[in-house]
């Protein structure tokens, strides 16, 4: 039997809709952590930064 994890659906559409540019400086650490994982890595979250909404700060 197959125990491999599924990707959340929704991780996988933000995947999709990073540009190519983004994508391709991912390792795949850093995929593996956006697709599977609570916690991503400090690296991820530098390339992601133009990305994320600042939940803090929701009006920046």
């Amino acid at each position: 039997m197959d125990t491999k994890k599924q990707p959340d659906p929704a991780r996988v559409a933000i995947v999709r809709m990073l540009p190519k540019d983004i994508k391709e400086k991912l390792t795949i650490e850093e995929m593996n952590a956006l697709l599977y994982e609570d916690v991503l890595p400090d690296s991820l979250m530098e390339k992601l930064k133009d990305y994320l909404a600042d939940i803090d700060n929701p009006n920046e």
